[in-house]
């Protein structure tokens, strides 16, 4: 009889979801940008790799990076949902700004039963998107993750459909939220400077102009994405 897998401490799950968030570049974990992900010493990772390839759930390669196996890849969904779930709760039963709830929903995910999340999604309709726009995935880790093009990536003249924003930096939440940038806004670049200069949105029927500031260039390291839509005519 197959020996049943120990129970996975937080950090453990906690790796196991930066791996999954990594993957959806299309190439697999490097070393360093899974410390960077967790806010830790490079030095520090391969130890839990070694743990969770003992347990079957993530492959590391030599030079090439870490996957999630199928099991891995179940437990990182499991909780992305958890997070994703308590994160809507959250704003739209108690009240939390949609910037001040990731650091919350970090600390509870690990902490939910699974009874508790599969009562929050029922209370809440079983959504599909959390506050951010990001993908819920189902209980039977069916989730949808197409990739989008980022904001900083578009030509002038483009128009595109916020479809869905980081929930990381609550400052980069808030800023562009004051100026409209939210999943669901229509948003169209009128004019961009090269070296980071400001690049100018129509959201609406408001231009913005987006400073080459700290912000950004966070929002060019991708924290925003979209979906491509035809000019109107």
């Amino acid at each position: 009889m197959a020996k049943p897998r120990p129970e996975l401490t937080g950090q453990a799950e906690d790796y196991l979801k930066a791996i999954y968030e990594l993957e959806q570049g299309g190439e697999p974990a490097a070393t360093n940008a899974l410390a960077g992900r967790l806010g830790i010493a490079a030095a520090s990772v391969s130890g839990m790799l070694q743990r969770l390839g003992r347990l079957g759930l993530v492959r590391t390669e030599r030079y090439r990076g870490t996957r999630l196996t199928a099991a891995g890849r179940v437990v990182a969904l499991g909780l992305i949902r958890r997070h994703r779930i308590i994160e809507t709760y959250l704003v739209s039963r108690l009240g939390f700004a949609w910037d001040d709830v990731h650091e919350e929903a970090e600390r509870l995910e690990h902490a939910a039963s699974p009874e508790l999340i599969e009562r929050m999604a029922s209370v809440l309709g079983h959504p599909t998107a959390d506050p951010h726009g990001a993908p819920i995935p189902t209980a039977t880790g069916k989730v949808d993750e197409r990739r989008f093009a980022s904001i900083a990536s578009l030509a002038p003249g483009a128009e595109a459909r916020v479809a869905r924003m980081s929930d990381r930096d609550p400052e980069l939440l808030r800023y562009l939220a004051a100026r409209g940038v939210r999943p669901g806004a229509r948003i169209r670049v009128e004019s961009r400077e090269p070296f980071e200069g400001p690049l100018v949105l129509l959201v609406g029927r408001v231009r913005h102009s987006l400073a080459p500031d700290r912000k950004s260039t966070r929002l060019n390291s991708s924290h925003v994405s979209e979906s491509r839509m035809p000019s109107s005519a």
